[in-house]
């Protein structure tokens, strides 16, 4: 497995996923705002709280790129469309999943049924994180999908 590829290819397609989504909140596609829903979890300060998700956004971005490095390296392909493969595969969990189960132990983040609270808190993400815009899955979908294409474009062993 080469590391150094990693590290800088997971960083770039990172930053490039980030931007992608970012992008998306004022051009109406989407409210979700990642940086925040992740830095959130750290901490209770609206100011600081950005950064720190940027920053825990920036290390799972390379814990994943890790991990699709480990598919590449087993199953012989490092190519843009085995990446887009495996980008469809991780948005598609993280939306029916990671997004629905967020909730639970966010510390900050209301609950699907939980009444109102004198804390207020983030809005659940709910079902395909469509409490989010209805561009919400269209969005995590593609920044998977092009987070995958870009690893796999330019990972070598």
């Amino acid at each position: 497995m080469n590391i150094a590829n990693l590290i800088l290819w997971g960083f770039a397609a990172t930053i490039v996923f980030t931007i992608l989504v970012a992008a998306s909140r004022p051009l109406g596609f989407t409210r979700m705002d990642l940086p925040f829903i992740l830095g959130t979890m750290f901490t209770a300060n609206r100011n600081k709280a950005p950064w720190l998700g940027f920053l825990a956004h920036l290390c799972m971005g390379w814990l994943f790129a890790f991990i699709y490095g480990a598919a590449f390296e087993s199953s012989g392909l490092s190519t843009w469309w085995f990446g887009m493969a495996i980008g469809f595969v991780h948005g598609a969990f993280v939306l029916s999943l990671g997004l629905e189960i967020l909730p639970f132990f966010h510390p900050r983040m209301a609950r699907p049924f939980q009444g109102p609270t004198p804390t207020k808190q983030l809005e659940p993400p709910g079902f395909f994180a469509l409490n989010y815009g209805k561009g919400t899955p269209i969005v995590t979908l593609l920044g998977h999908l092009i987070y995958g294409a870009i690893l796999g474009y330019f990972y070598h062993s």
